[in-house]
């Protein structure tokens, strides 16, 4: 044996081992999260006390929690986790004994057998032919090969068949989740459904996707709070994000000027779909509401859209008589750049530049925040 050979044997051990550690670690967050989303799915439609929460549910179970030094369980995750289970209802049934299942506490097995049964009616993309053995081991794979992370943006996607090719995306190209968001905001479903040659497109994007590596996995703030660990020495994006609208807020109610902070990760219903709002506050003097979203990313214009979708619902369903419409406020903060852009919708343009534009802060004091702030951090 030389040197070469020991560095050799070194490296393949411990790239080896920690893959498989990683997956051991994602497929247990994923399974747990699942168990969740059942529970709090079965005890919506048929708890005892039920009504006694309503819509209150997620929030008391978050407090609960937290009191309990359970870390991760958020309302806005426990969210994710019902719906998580109602996308992928039949994710138990497609393991085999030898899987995952056999690890789990026989305590837990018993009170999830006699109720898979009755699965929700879902949108659970194996309904496509739920008897076929071939959908069965894409869904084991997709299970075995996929991060909690990962099946979070899937689940915002409710076209059955949209969400199959992107499934079919991660087992082939084993995207990052940023890569993956990136594949959707780009629309590769649809541009690979109006090209001629769908499997020419389907490769051609598959092969501008960077595969993640198992230390980006261990980045994941799911991963560590599924392992009770301190993650402040890991930054990924969501602590970024974190950090700087804990910031922000203050940086705002200190300019004065008649802000009133309301909510933070405010959860809105739009149809039958849950979306959550970075900061809102109520202005006293403009008498309208102000909804900033913070993006630790370069822009993009599905940002705006997002935006501008959240102030239509405010001015439609939120605004009273009293109130103007309401304005929102987009920061991006990426490495290279920082973009402040406002957002109107129902308002006049030259009645937002007299009137508005002389209580929010400006584009340049909100610019030199986030340039600063990503400095400190």
């Amino acid at each position: 044996m030389n040197f070469k050979v020991l560095y050799k044997q070194i490296n393949e051990v411990n790239s080896l081992l920690q893959n498989s550690a990683v997956n051991a670690v994602n497929k247990h967050i994923t399974i747990r999260n699942w168990i969740i989303g059942f529970y709090i799915y079965e005890y919506e439609q048929k708890g005892e006390d039920r009504a006694k929460y309503g819509d209150k549910l997620l929030k008391k179970l978050e407090t609960q929690l937290t009191k309990n030094g359970v870390k991760g369980l958020t309302e806005s995750n426990l969210y994710r986790f019902k719906r998580f289970y109602i996308t992928y209802s039949s994710i138990l049934e497609t393991l085999s004994p030898e899987s995952l299942l056999s690890n789990i506490h026989s305590s837990i097995l018993e009170t999830l057998s006699p109720k898979l049964k009755s699965i929700p009616a879902g949108v659970s993309s194996i309904s496509i032919n739920e008897n076929s053995k071939k959908h069965t081991a894409h869904y084991s794979k997709l299970f075995a090969q996929t991060s909690f992370s990962h099946f979070t943006e899937l689940i915002k996607i409710s076209e059955p068949t949209k969400r199959a090719y992107y499934e079919l995306l991660i087992l082939q190209t084993h995207p990052s989740v940023r890569e993956l968001r990136r594949a959707i905001d780009t629309l590769s479903f649809e541009r690979t459904g109006l090209s001629k040659n769908k499997k020419l497109s389907f490769e051609t994007i598959s092969k501008k996707i960077k595969p993640t590596k198992p230390v980006d996995a261990i980045k994941d703030f799911y991963f560590f709070d599924f392992l009770d660990l301190d993650n402040i020495d890991v930054v990924d994006e969501s602590h970024l994000e974190t950090a700087l609208l804990n910031h922000l807020e203050k940086f705002i109610l200190e300019l004065g000027n008649g802000f009133c902070f309301e909510a933070r990760q405010k959860r809105i219903l739009i149809g039958d779909e849950y979306f959550f709002i970075d900061m809102v506050f109520y202005h006293r003097i403009l008498k309208c509401h102000v909804i900033i979203e913070l993006k630790v990313d370069s822009f993009n214009h599905s940002y705006a859209s997002q935006l501008k979708t959240y102030l239509k619902f405010y001015n439609k369903e939120i605004k009273q008589k009293t109130d103007n419409p309401a304005i929102g406020i987009l920061l991006v903060a990426d490495k290279n750049k920082t973009l402040v852009e406002y957002a109107v919708d129902g308002i006049d343009e030259k009645m937002f530049v007299s009137k508005y534009a002389v209580e929010l802060p400006t584009k340049k004091q909100l610019e030199n925040f986030i340039k600063n702030e990503l400095k400190k951090l």
